[in-house]
């Protein structure tokens, strides 16, 4: 498969046969443009890595879909919180084009620590995805989240429409426009 390797070699070193272990846990999967990874109000039981394609999480606030996190190639894709604490999410995983993912299960995970300790570090991980989506509620301004957002993800720039993307970082369309429009 090639990517565990890959994968856990963002996290620290891995023996081989961790790594093939690690492998044996993933499937992959295909996912075409609008369809669900996770329903809201459904338990977040999987954990995707985006190795095409791109997703983005939202929860609805009145009529718009209020966007949480945009996920890309080399991305994980879940619902922190849901997959963490065994609860129904708040939020939904939509495919915002077709795509190709590796899943992996909150059982396999657990079943890899038990076997090798090393395995811990996977939370590294997936602790990544949290951090992302906290940054943006920090109090920054309109111009620093869009500056930080554009130097650590250019990707997401090309991936997603400006209206996505200014939801996203919690400002308005017209303010990120403005934003653009002075670089």
């Amino acid at each position: 498969m090639q990517f565990g390797k890959k994968i856990l070699e963002t996290v620290g070193r891995f023996s081989e046969d961790e790594i093939a272990l690690f492998e044996t846990k993933l499937t992959k999967k295909v996912f075409s443009k609008n369809d669900l990874l996770l329903v809201e109000g459904n338990c977040c039981n999987y954990v995707y890595y985006v190795i095409s394609g791109a997703a983005y999480q939202f929860s609805y606030n009145d009529i718009d879909e209020n966007i949480i996190g945009l996920y890309s190639e080399g991305d994980w894709c879940f619902s922190y919180y849901s997959f963490v604490n065994r609860k129904p999410s708040n939020t939904a995983i939509k495919a915002f084009s077709d795509m190709e993912v590796l899943e992996l299960t909150g059982n396999s995970i657990h079943e890899l620590i038990g076997l090798y300790p090393a395995f811990f570090k996977l939370g590294k991980i997936l602790e990544q995805t949290i951090t992302r989506i906290q940054y943006f509620d920090n109090g920054s301004t309109a111009f620093e989240k869009h500056n930080h957002l554009f130097l650590s993800r250019p990707d997401l720039f090309q991936n997603f429409p400006l209206k996505m993307i200014a939801s996203y970082l919690k400002i308005a369309p017209e303010t990120l426009s403005r934003i653009r429009g002075k670089k």
